[in-house]
């Protein structure tokens, strides 16, 4: 089995719901993103995937919500943009684009700050 993870980021603006405290203030993060995926077998170059290919639809997904109010998303018109429940938006959306019989996406890890990370996997 091989595990790949990439580090890639977005900023953005967002405000927690049914949070008793300042971030249902309306505020903003500069999240680090880190997408990891694991691969039973490797192609003719010897890549479980290509690194290329993985920062792409990651980030592609990314721009949906850089320098955007993420509560205007619609995946978040009724739940709460916290970084956990934007771990599972992403995890559910490169699954989506990645996996694949070989590569799977095994976690995505949301850090809101240098020190806080939520992340989901299934």
């Amino acid at each position: 089995m091989y595990r790949l993870t990439i580090k890639t980021g977005f900023a953005a603006a967002h405000n927690l719901i049914n949070y008793q405290g300042d971030c249902e203030n309306l505020h903003g993060h500069n999240w680090k993103v880190e997408v990891t995926v694991t691969a039973t077998e490797l192609d003719q170059a010897g890549l479980a995937i290509d690194f290329k290919v993985l920062k792409r639809e990651t980030n592609a997904l990314l721009d949906e919500l850089d320098h955007k109010y993420v509560n205007q998303h619609h995946f978040f018109q009724d739940i709460s943009p916290s970084s956990e429940n934007i771990s599972r938006y992403l995890y559910h959306q490169l699954s989506t684009r990645l996996n694949n019989g070989n590569v799977k996406v095994d976690r995505i890890g949301v850090w809101e700050s240098d020190n806080a990370c939520a992340e989901y996997y299934e």
